[in-house]
């Protein structure tokens, strides 16, 4: 983990663990099948020159030019991610210079996650949509919580500082394994 827990932290985790837990004993297997989890992570990418664009015009007589090994162009975008039990539903790539706000975020779960669901996920809209997102910023504000509201879609909890809540979900839904 990159940051300590503290004893809140871990009972807040196993207070969180503890409902899941329990609402899927209520639910069973359709409450997994409605959860659809969101996520950011950067994409690093580079464009190597091609075969064409390294070619140079010469004289005959010329002697061979000695090519330099050149950096090919790096960059990185932001990739949001959903998907859920039967595997991704919806990707975008943030443009270059682009951070998420509440603004665009609300925007993309209405006029894109929303529209994949419908499309990939027949159904799923009208059995209720569990979101699963963490609780950065652009996640919690005001205009994010009042879009998902309108969707009519529910956001689970998430605990501060849990980068590993699936595993931490599919730790608490066998029985056998503890926290």
């Amino acid at each position: 983990m990159p940051r300590h827990l503290t004893e809140e932290h871990k009972r807040n985790r196993q207070h969180i663990c503890s409902s899941l837990l329990e609402r899927y004993n209520r639910e069973g297997g359709n409450f997994l099948n409605r959860i659809i989890t969101g996520d950011e992570t950067w994409v690093h990418y580079y464009e190597p020159e091609t075969k064409r664009q390294s070619m140079q015009w010469k004289h005959t007589s010329s002697p061979s030019s000695k090519k330099f090994k050149t950096q090919p162009s790096a960059g990185k975008l932001l990739l949001t991610v959903f998907w859920d039990s039967q595997g991704p539903i919806h990707e975008h790539y943030m443009e270059k210079g682009v951070t998420v706000t509440s603004v665009n975020y609300s925007n993309m779960l209405r006029n894109e996650l929303r529209p994949a669901i419908r499309s990939k996920r027949r159904g799923s809209l009208t059995q209720g949509v569990l979101l699963l997102h963490n609780n950065a910023r652009p996640h919690t504000a005001h205009i994010t919580i009042n879009t998902i509201r309108q969707l009519n879609w529910e956001v689970l909890e998430h605990p501060a500082y849990s980068p590993d809540l699936p595993l931490q979900i599919s730790i608490c839904l066998d029985p056998s394994r503890t926290l």
